[in-house]
């Protein structure tokens, strides 16, 4: 089996560039308000036909290619151009003087899927994106390699994916590409509560060199519980442990709640028109409406989206109302005067109520006082935080996370010990594989059956190369 390029040279993978210019945009000065949209592509790894123990490792997207007349499979050649399309659509604009701008959030199952099948033509397309010309108006998002959400992940396994996203994206677009990649899109959109959970996710990704996190309105709170007052524009996201330790990332909050039909029809650029500068960090700052939706899935993003992000940028009239990137409003944001220790703070939704039952940071803090709360109120759960507040990421998929934990133990347990020089070992990438594969979130999203009879091969096969290792 070919493996993808999950590993080697960490440390390149991490430095990141102290700052980049602004890309050429208008003077923050000027702006009244800016707008952003970005697209997330996932494809999960799936088997192949013919036995379940010996069937090949597949991208879903070429098991629809191959079997057309199931569900809505008869979409994968439309799936298959939304992946390679946007070069093509932001490039026609720029050409015409335009400055169009569009974030990129994909999967690192997908980017080895369209490997696995040959499409040169979309990695090059999706290269073009990276290249002088185009890059100023495109910015790539970090993610979990494997989709994974954060709350269901062991957490020695967080910085693996963000690592093993990084030395993809690198080996595939190079280097100089990858430090520009400031920001994280988080799968689902999760935001994980509990507060030592959180914390590590936080820490792993400051690690790992990002420099912000993309986060849902209703998935944090302020520090008294209450909701944010001025959601379009940035907080600064900390973590804090049982144990008292803090870390921090500013993020953008994503408005709203999950549909597609938000960014298939420029939603937030109708939106910026109707927002002005607000008061900020004793500075007046443009707000930001930003919004995050699947690139390929529904009518809307396959048909209606091109023409409608087209429109928007010919519209554009000069009237204090831009387009910027992620990286590039935080810019203009400090080049107003405001830095990031002045924006206000958040935490993740419910934690006020974790902290009410803590006295004194102590090992084991947090546990106790959820233990707590669970016994007065067992509504209350930490797994809900995601683009929608009614899916449970861990509850009633014990059949898929007790493997899953298993793998995950076994994995650390065999090459953890050798340290930095395992990276190198063919062993060791293909055994890191099966593990980040098996946290892949659609093996819970869809429910029980072909799904999680995926995982739980995927853990054998996990396990096994474990064991032929030792």
């Amino acid at each position: 089996m070919d493996l993808p390029p999950i590993t080697n040279g960490t440390a390149r993978t991490v430095e990141v560039m102290d700052s980049l210019p602004l890309a050429g945009g208008p003077d923050p000065a000027r702006v009244r308000a800016a707008f952003g949209v970005a697209l997330h592509m996932h494809q999960p790894t799936v088997l192949g036909d013919g036995d379940r123990t010996t069937a090949p490792l597949i991208s879903n997207l070429q098991r629809m290619l191959e079997h057309p007349g199931e569900g809505d499979n008869h979409n994968a050649p439309a799936f298959l151009n939304c992946y390679g399309r946007i070069a093509e659509l932001v490039g026609a604009l720029v050409a015409r003087g335009r400055q169009p701008r569009v974030m990129l959030d994909y999967s690192g199952n997908l980017l080895w899927g369209l490997t696995q099948m040959g499409r040169t033509d979309v990695l090059s397309a999706l290269r073009r994106t990276t290249e002088p010309t185009l890059a100023p108006s495109i910015e790539w998002l970090g993610t979990m390699w494997s989709h994974a959400v954060v709350s269901s992940t062991p957490i020695p396994d967080l910085q693996l994916h963000m690592m093993a996203w990084r030395h993809h994206f690198a080996a595939l677009f190079g280097i100089a590409a990858l430090e520009r990649v400031r920001g994280f899109s988080p799968p689902e959109m999760h935001l994980p509560i509990h507060p030592d959970v959180c914390f590590a996710y936080v820490r792993a990704l400051r690690e790992c060199g990002y420099q912000w996190l993309l986060v849902q309105e209703h998935t944090v709170e302020n520090p008294d519980g209450t909701p944010l007052a001025q959601p379009r524009l940035p907080h600064l996201l900390v973590a804090r442990n049982s144990e008292g330790e803090t870390a921090s990332i500013p993020v953008l909050v994503k408005t709203q709640g999950s549909d597609t039909k938000l960014v298939g029809q420029m939603q937030p650029f109708g939106e910026a028109r109707s927002l002005d500068r607000q008061p900020f960090g004793g500075h007046a700052v443009p707000p930001y409406a930003v919004q995050i939706g699947d690139g390929e899935n529904g009518g809307v993003m396959m048909n209606e989206f091109p023409s409608a992000y087209e429109r928007a940028f010919e519209q554009l009239d000069g009237g204090g109302v831009v387009a910027m990137n992620g990286t590039e409003y935080l810019q203009a944001i400090a080049a107003l005067g405001v830095d990031e220790r002045a924006f206000p703070r958040v935490q993740p939704v419910s934690q006020h109520r974790i902290w009410e039952q803590i006295a004194a940071p102590a090992p084991g803090a947090a546990d106790d006082a959820i233990a707590r709360l669970r016994a007065r109120d067992r509504s209350f759960n930490l797994d809900r935080a995601s683009w929608t507040n009614d899916r449970s990421w861990v509850e009633g998929y014990s059949n898929v996370l007790d493997p899953v934990l298993r793998l995950s133990a076994g994995f650390h347990q065999r090459w953890d010990p050798a340290g930095e020089d395992a990276r190198d070992d063919p062993a060791y990438r293909s055994s890191l594989l099966y593990l980040l594969l098996s946290q892949t979130s659609c093996f819970r999203y869809w429910g029980q059956g072909y799904w999680t009879d995926t995982a739980q091969e995927i853990c054998r096969r996990g396990l096994d190369s474990l064991n032929a290792s030792a």
